[in-house]
Parts: structure tokens; sequence; C-alpha cells
């Protein structure tokens, strides 16, 4: 599994993806009319709040995504994928398949299939 992580961080650079992997990671996790608490992004991409923090600050500046102060709780903020975000996003989506047809050349559509629910099962929370 590492060394298919490494050929994808290798393949899936920003020329290619439009935006840097990690970049992409997070835009999946947003929603563009649910909000996902700052903290809870944090949690569950396994990232230090002054790294999500300069993620965030990244996808903000490039007009993918906003931070909102949360209505029932002002101390908080909700993340918000915007629309060119999403339109980001699935350009991105689209790249990515072609970094995984190149990474999982040698295995067959069905064998895909296995692979994408086995690694859905052991990420399930």
């Amino acid at each position: 599994m590492t060394r298919l992580s490494r050929q994808v961080y290798r393949i899936a650079t920003d020329d290619v993806l439009g935006m840097g992997l990690k970049q992409f990671v997070l835009l999946n996790q947003l929603h563009e009319d649910v909000g996902v608490p700052q903290q809870q992004l944090a949690e569950h991409l396994c990232l230090g709040a002054n790294i999500l923090v300069l993620l965030l600050n990244g996808i903000e500046s490039a007009g993918w995504a906003e931070r909102r102060r949360d209505p029932a709780d002002r101390r908080r903020h909700l993340v918000h994928r915007t629309p060119a975000g999403t339109a980001a996003l699935a350009s991105a989506e689209q790249a990515m398949d072609s970094v995984e047809d190149h990474v999982l050349d040698n295995l067959s559509a069905e064998e895909r299939a296995v692979l994408r629910d086995l690694l859905a099962r052991a990420l399930a929370d």
C-alpha cells in the first residue's frame, strides 16, 4: 500500500490535478450545502490544526472553499466548498481517474472494484 501511495503521490502532481494532492483530499471532504467543522476535518484527515489552517488558507485564496462561523456556536468555523471548488474538484477527479488507471494498470476492472471495497472497509471510521 505504501508503494502504491508513493506512485500516486509521484504521478498526481499539481500540473496533472490542477491542485496539490492534499488540497484534492481536503476538497473531497467538503460540501457546498453543509459546512464541515474545522476540528472534524483535522481529525478525519489526521492533520494538526496549524497544517489544516495552511491548507485551508490555500484553497480559500484559490476560491475553492470558505470558512463561515457556525450559527449554532460562534466559536466554531464551518468549512464549505464553493461552486468554483466543486468545478475544480470535478476536473481533478477526472485527472485522478487517469492516475488510478496508470497505477492499477495490472488489475482487471473486477479486481479494482474488490480493492476499492477492501480499502473502504479498512478505512471505515
